[in-house]
């Protein structure tokens, strides 16, 4: 499944956004928790997308990257003269100008106590009023909060109010890190690996044994540590096929740590053996996408005889595709 950058084939990540999609209906609050870089984001667009407010605006706020002083205003817009620098005329919030649609809260464990009770009187009211103003307005808002905290040990720690909580969390959906789907590691390969050559007018490909060592590799930093990781590849290449020399230089740069992926941490095996169990993988996953053999073949970038004898090498049967 391709939608933008919203790319399912494990199991479990399939199964999520299922359920987001049938929540999407309903206009329910929504609780998305996660690490950073899983695609909580794409997962939020997904439900407005599948909703009936998906010809009404989609905003987002990164609530804490604005400073508590202008949150308020921003997210509940301000009357003329509310404070000095204000707009003569006054601005709508956030919850104004996402009207009918949806708002997107994203890292919502950074709101202040302070907010967290302004926050919760919206919610429950569904009315709010801008900063300097002396009269509430009435909003139709489907509200999504986004985390990579655990919000219920914030609560336990009193860093996050009990009430907001159970006001956020109607439904609740938890975005898996990259480690824990697999299988959605070497489509997302190939579609930023699209994209950036597109983008760019280059063209960039990687032997087996780079694919491995990217296949095998756990993504501390999830769907953009994933993303960043191509780019920087396929920019710093010299040469068209980037080769497994380059992609062990990347994750030893500090932008990704190699000790962080079970092909080091075996105790058992050697890297060769390694590589070899991730290039059999990469070539029966080559061969269930593809129509034939051949067009197997141009899509890993080696020659039809190449693919052939690696088939013969690992023992993997051609099944119904046609040689040709």
């Amino acid at each position: 499944m391709l939608n933008q950058e919203l790319i399912a084939q494990s199991p479990n990540f399939v199964a999520l956004l299922a359920r987001a999609k049938r929540i999407a209906l309903f206009p329910s609050t929504v609780l998305l928790e996660g690490e950073t870089g899983v695609g909580k984001e794409v997962v939020a667009n997904w439900i407005h997308r599948n909703s009936e407010r998906a010809s009404f605006p989609f905003i987002k706020i990164n609530c804490g990257a604005i400073p508590e002083t202008l949150l308020e205003s921003e997210l509940f817009g301000y009357e003329k003269g509310a404070f000095t620098g204000a707009k003569t005329d006054g601005n709508p919030g956030l919850f104004e100008l996402a009207d009918k649609g949806t708002l997107l809260l994203d890292e919502i464990g950074e709101l202040s106590l302070a907010m967290q009770v302004k926050l919760l009187r919206v919610l429950h009211d569904r009315e709010i009023r801008r900063v300097g103003g002396s009269w509430s307005r009435t909003i139709d808002v489907r509200v999504i909060a986004s985390t990579n905290k655990n919000l219920r040990s914030m609560v336990d720690q009193r860093l996050f109010r009990e009430d907001l909580y159970y006001r956020l969390n109607v439904v609740y959906l938890y975005v898996p890190p990259l480690r824990e789907r697999k299988e959605d590691i070497l489509p997302l390969l190939n579609h930023y690996l699209h994209e950036i050559t597109e983008e760019f007018r280059i063209s960039r490909r990687f032997c087996n044994e780079a694919l491995g060592l990217l296949l095998y590799h756990n993504y501390p930093g999830n769907v953009r540590e994933l993303r960043n990781l191509v780019e920087g590849l396929c920019v710093a290449s010299e040469l068209e096929l980037i080769s497994k020399d380059e992609v062990l230089n990347r994750l030893q740069q500090g932008l990704s740590s190699p000790e962080s992926s079970p092909i080091y941490k075996s105790e058992s095996g050697n890297l060769q053996s390694k590589l070899e169990a991730s290039e059999k993988k990469i070539i029966r996953e080559a061969l269930e996408t593809s129509s034939s053999i051949r067009s197997a073949a141009k899509f890993l970038g080696i020659s039809h005889a190449t693919l052939l004898r690696r088939m013969q090498k690992y023992d993997i049967k051609p099944n119904r595709l046609s040689i040709d």
